[in-house]
């Protein structure tokens, strides 16, 4: 996969990032929401679990597949994640529209984290 990307971490203790599609950037995610974003993702590189309000299982996606929840003052944002033992694995950023997941982001995180499975 030519598209991954790791992300260089603070401590050599946290786990990278691998970013198989999307990012956190301003615009379109206000500067508040990608700094929200940044800090829950960086809690995930340190081993923390979370739970609600901020991440929820997605076992429609895959085992142990999570995403988390970040409200912006225009949208609600989803990065759809699993952590791994070795890596956090980021396979979706979206703004979500409606109160489910669409049906082909849940086919594209699933076709994404096969092929990901495959190589590592």
């Amino acid at each position: 996969m030519s598209d991954v990307t790791y992300s260089s971490t603070v401590s050599p203790n946290d786990k990278p990032l691998v970013w198989l599609h999307g990012e956190i950037k301003t615009p379109p995610m206000s500067r508040e929401a990608r700094i929200e974003a940044g800090y829950l993702l960086r809690l995930l590189q340190r081993g923390h679990n979370l739970g609600m309000p901020h991440s929820r299982p997605m076992p429609t996606i895959g085992k142990h597949v999570h995403e988390l929840r970040v409200h912006d003052v225009q949208a609600t944002w989803r990065i759809v994640y699993r952590p791994d033992a070795d890596a956090v694995v980021i396979l979706e950023v979206f703004s979500k529209q409606t109160r489910t997941t669409p049906l082909t982001v849940i086919r594209t995180c699933q076709r994404r984290l096969a092929a990901y499975d495959v190589l590592s």
